[in-house]
């Protein structure tokens, strides 16, 4: 077996397999860490810098373990390229025989019961539904994995994909028709023979979830867990050891309920009626908030004209449903099966409603969040670390957690205070570029507060003179969507006053993916995004030069999860500015600077708009935190770096 030295050195593997490899000292380094963590059943926290290479770092150590790995990363996407492209290089480099597996949520594949119902039903919205269905049918007698993703032909966003998936309240387990060809206990089959697990977040905490009512699966047989994209843990686990229950939980099963009772229990009159009356309840609920999807406190949810009532009449309506289930049950699995749904979904809208009373749960707060079509009810823990330190107890195991930004100026106490890990190691390793010759970070100024009324205004007119020098090839990343929404309208009138035609995109005019293949094509454009692209966003070269933020990253403190933990730290005696709002905006200033350089020979800009980063004593921690550009206030300075 290859030493770490004989795989990453100069003239070793990894050199002589991929043109081009260099040693990075920092990737030998972290290499070294996590093989020794492995080995001892350690927890490690280690942060590594943009171009560390840190995918290769946990691979080799992780292939030549001998052990179960399971490695779980922030986004579908990054699964997929880890196990479509990274993990088979590092598998050829080693000549490692060890059998790997992706496994995704099961909405993921196609369910052939779902498939067949939704042909035989036949009520789909349009035209191109119809054909969609009728693409997705051919594709699962041809796919092997019936992952959607392997679906060209049909859009990700297409409605068909939640008519002919899976959920786990639809799923009908043993009892399905189609069990034996199901690509998703395949998957799961798959999963549970390989060496070496691809998972996200999301999935690998589903199954913690599972392990407190004695299924799990995949963590029991593991013995090394690697978390990639490290920092979005805080957000999943909170999510999950949460409840959630949403109005399109009850719209999918008025819906099924509804096919079942078609193909089973055709006489059943009432059902169809019961259904609609459900269905009704539903969305009378969800009329209740506006319609621009927003988060709303427990008070704010109350207040509003008509939510308790309605709430109460949806629970009423479901018992309906599901007595009248109860009566059709034994005549199908699928009716059976929405008989206990429409039970589980009374209970957890009941349990929801009873969260925080009597002082059940009181370390959780209850709040709402709207969609375009639907409304989801949230009890979400204050506090994950005793959570996690339960889930990671037990079976003794390597974790190890990654990410270019899990720390605030090499300090990872607040990390390790979230997440519970008390006796964890931690280790940083600062990227090998060379930011100071690479990349200027530009505070301008002359800007007034972020508050101020005119803010996006003033914004646009200190960095339109940038994009003009930069010619496009600019991220502007924004902190709310309306800000979004109007930074790409004054930048259309700036371009027209101008003269300039340059490309202006975003966010939601396509996926996420198609916007950035649009960017690096076009090579001049401009990208105005939101949350989605101040992370996991990768364009080298020079279609990128220019990343504009326009505020610093605060959670909006009327946040109901922020606002409810601020109130805690402070009943606790604690400044949640300092040791929580704060922490959590450098990681993601961290993150939305880290899109600009991505390799060696990239070159850019960094502008932080707000004066914030100047003026207030804090900020001085949040730009130190950045990598070490070189820093000025001086619009010249800049002109002159893009004129070189």
């Amino acid at each position: 077996m290859p030493s770490l030295s004989d795989v990453f050195s100069p003239d070793g593997l990894l050199a002589s397999h991929i043109p081009g490899y260099r040693l990075r000292p920092q990737q030998l380094e972290m290499a070294e860490r996590i093989a020794a963590a492995i080995a001892g059943n350690k927890v490690l926290v280690a942060e590594a810098g943009t171009g560390t290479g840190k995918t290769f770092a946990y691979l080799v150590p992780a292939l030549l373990s001998g052990g179960k790995v399971i490695v779980s990363t922030g986004t579908k996407n990054l699964q997929d390229q880890l196990f479509a492209k990274d993990i088979p290089t590092v598998r050829k480099v080693l000549g490692s025989p060890v059998q790997v597996a992706l496994l995704k949520g099961r909405a993921n594949y196609v369910c052939h019961y779902h498939l067949e119902r939704a042909q035989a039903d036949g009520r789909f919205f349009s035209r191109e539904d119809a054909a969609d269905a009728a693409r997705v049918a051919r594709f699962a007698k041809q796919t092997k994995t019936g992952d959607k993703a392997e679906c060209g032909e049909v859009s990700e966003n297409s409605p068909v994909w939640n008519m002919v998936t899976s959920t786990r309240e639809n799923c009908l387990g043993q009892d399905c028709p189609h069990n034996k060809e199901c690509f998703v206990l395949a998957a799961r089959r798959e999963a549970l023979a390989a060496d070496l697990v691809v998972v996200n977040h999301h999935l690998f905490f589903a199954d913690v979830m599972l392990r407190d009512e004695g299924t799990a699966e995949l963590l029991p047989a593991c013995n090394t867990v690697i978390f990639d994209e490290a920092h979005q843990l805080p957000e999943t686990a909170s999510l999950f050891f949460g409840n959630n229950v949403s109005t399109s939980q009850v719209l999918d099963l008025a819906r099924d309920a509804r096919v079942e009772g078609l193909a089973g229990a055709r006489d059943c009159l009432d059902l169809p009626k019961v259904c609609g009356v459900v269905e009704k309840a539903a969305k009378d609920l969800r009329l209740t908030l506006p319609v621009e999807p927003a988060r709303f406190s427990l008070a704010q949810l109350e207040e509003r004209s008509g939510f308790d009532n309605n709430l109460v009449g949806l629970i009423r309506e479901l018992d309906v449903l599901a007595a009248l289930l109860e009566t059709q049950a034994q005549r199908s699995e699928g009716l059976e099966n929405c008989w206990r749904r429409a039970g589980e979904l009374v209970a957890q809208l009941r349990r929801w409603q009873n969260v925080g009373k009597d002082g059940a749960d009181k370390d959780y707060v209850r709040w709402g969040e709207t969609y375009t079509h639907s409304l989801q009810l949230n009890a979400t823990p204050l506090v994950i670390a005793n959570i996690m330190q339960k889930q990671m107890s037990g079976h003794p195991r390597a974790w190890i957690f990654t990410s270019a930004t899990l720390a605030v100026q090499k300090d990872f106490g607040h990390y390790c205070a979230e997440m519970g890990l008390v006796d964890a190691e931690s280790a940083s390793w600062d990227s090998p570029f060379d930011y100071g010759q690479q990349a200027v970070l530009y505070a301008p100024t002359g800007l007034p507060e972020p508050n101020t009324f005119t803010y996006t205004e003033a914004v646009i007119k200190a960095a339109f003179p940038v994009v003009q020098a930069s010619g496009g090839r600019a991220f502007f990343l924004c902190t709310s969507l309306r800000a979004m929404r109007r930074t790409h309208e004054l930048l259309q009138e700036h371009l027209e006053r101008a003269g300039l035609e340059l490309p202006l995109l975003i966010q939601g005019e396509g996926s996420k993916n198609e916007l950035l293949e649009r960017f690096r094509r076009l090579g001049n454009a401009i990208l105005v995004g939101s949350q989605s692209f101040w992370e996991g966003v990768d364009v080298r070269g020079e279609a990128l030069s220019l990343v504009v933020i326009d505020k610093l990253p605060f959670a909006p403190p009327d946040d109901p999860v922020l606002s409810a933990r601020i109130d805690r730290m402070k009943a606790e005696g604690r400044n949640a500015f300092m040791d929580y709002q704060l922490p959590r905006a450098v990681i993601n200033v961290k993150q939305g600077a880290g899109r600009l350089i991505r390799d060696e020979t990239d070159r850019g800009v960094l502008m932080i708009c707000d004066p914030r980063l100047v003026g207030k004593h804090y900020g001085k921690r949040i730009w130190r935190s950045l990598p070490p550009m070189k820093r000025t206030r001086e619009l010249d300075e800049v002109l002159a770096f893009f004129g070189n």
